[in-house]
């Protein structure tokens, strides 16, 4: 199966914006805001991995979160950065960013323009955790992730 890119519209044949409202929470307390997701590769095609393209617009993040698959990502538009456990990371296009098991991490635009990456995943995983209050705290008392967490 192929699935053609189309630069115009940033946008891949037949796959589907899935948009998240412009802020939301869930039930476990995780917010985002400004995101939307593109199933490129999922477990329909099967295989062992799913490939996403995720886009986050100026202001926007994605929720703070844990679990215990891994992520493989890459920048494709804009930049933003990644904080992965008390690390913050700059994304330029290209740039590759691994999120282990079980680390907290979440991905900001604070520019002018859309934010895009592609987040390759295993096809079977288990389901986002929000980050229990202790560890939002050390994330925020931290030199580093304390002024880039969102809420």
């Amino acid at each position: 199966m192929k699935r053609s890119f189309d630069a115009a519209t940033f946008s891949w044949s037949g796959v589907e914006e899935a948009e998240y409202a412009a802020q939301q929470e869930d039930a476990g307390g995780r917010t985002w805001r400004g995101t939307s997701r593109h199933i490129i590769k999922g477990r329909e095609e099967g295989g062992a991995f799913d490939v996403r393209y995720f886009e986050v617009a100026p202001g926007g993040f994605t929720s703070l979160e844990r679990h215990e698959h891994i992520h493989s990502v890459i920048g494709l538009r804009g930049r933003g950065y990644a904080i992965v456990g008390e690390e913050v990371h700059p994304i330029d296009l290209f740039d590759h960013v691994y999120v282990p098991p079980n680390t907290a991490h979440q991905f900001v635009n604070e520019g002018s323009e859309p934010f895009g990456f592609l987040c390759v995943v295993d096809a079977n995983r288990d389901r986002p955790q929000a980050l229990d209050a202790s560890e939002v705290d050390r994330l925020k008392k931290s030199r580093a992730t304390g002024d880039k967490i969102k809420p």
